[in-house]
């Protein structure tokens, strides 16, 4: 009987340390998204200063560099050519004035993908969702990962309309080794202001953006000009929100 009390009480106590483990499992996710509500309602009218992103970066450039600094500044939306988010549009998400956050059908494919390959090689995620994983999310490739950024994406798209969106992923985006946003990018590529960038300018750097860095270095991309004038060639059947 000794024995049996002694093994219920144990249970028990197990069984409290897990419902304890689950109980603060949960009120870290709902603090998490309480903080990222919190600042996606600040950036409503807020610039965007810095990103989880971002700050990785700058944190490896300086494990080269202790004096390494990010190209970055902020500039608004009226400030930046036209031309760019068209072009940033049409190569990255041709639907996004139209759709919720979430393209299911590009999930879908990117899904089929990782199956058919054995592991995550593509994410079929909208701009929305590559603005949430670089505000807020590491870079790892992951279907929580991936689950936790399609969260924050119609977070997102509940607290900003489609314009700021749009507007900050311009401001934030990589274009580049240490630079990031338009304006930053206009002249570390051109040396010119982001409001001066013509529809080819802007169609190439729309074309890096998979690969920013690499493109940086190898600017005389043959298959980034064919990229580019594809681009170029859907500009025109776009519409900034």
């Amino acid at each position: 009987m000794a024995r049996g009390g002694v093994l219920a009480r144990s249970a028990r106590a197990l069984r409290r340390g897990v419902v304890l483990l689950i109980g603060a499992a949960v009120l870290m996710a709902v603090m998490w998204h309480l903080w990222v509500l919190a600042c996606l309602v600040w950036w409503k009218w807020m610039p965007v200063e810095s990103t989880a992103f971002m700050r990785r970066e700058a944190a490896a450039l300086r494990e080269k560099d202790p004096k390494a600094e990010l190209k970055h500044r902020w500039v608004d939306f009226e400030r930046i050519s036209p031309h760019l988010g068209r072009a940033v549009i049409a190569a990255e998400d041709a639907s996004f004035p139209d759709h919720e956050g979430v393209d299911w059908e590009a999930i879908e494919k990117a899904y089929e993908k990782n199956s058919r390959k054995g592991k995550v090689v593509a994410g079929g995620s909208t701009i929305t969702m590559q603005l949430a994983k670089n505000l807020f999310l590491s870079p790892d490739r992951s279907y929580i990962r991936k689950a936790e950024e399609v969260i924050i994406t119609y977070m997102m798209e509940a607290v900003l309309d489609k314009r700021r969106i749009l507007e900050i992923y311009l401001n934030s985006v990589e274009w580049g080794v240490g630079v990031f946003g338009a304006e930053a990018a206009a002249r570390h590529h051109y040396g010119i202001s982001a409001a001066q960038l013509n529809s080819w300018q802007a169609a190439r750097l729309a074309a890096m953006l998979p690969r920013p860095k690499f493109y940086d270095r190898n600017r005389g991309s043959g298959f980034l000009a064919r990229r580019a004038a594809a681009i170029q060639r859907f500009m025109g059947d776009v519409e900034l929100p």
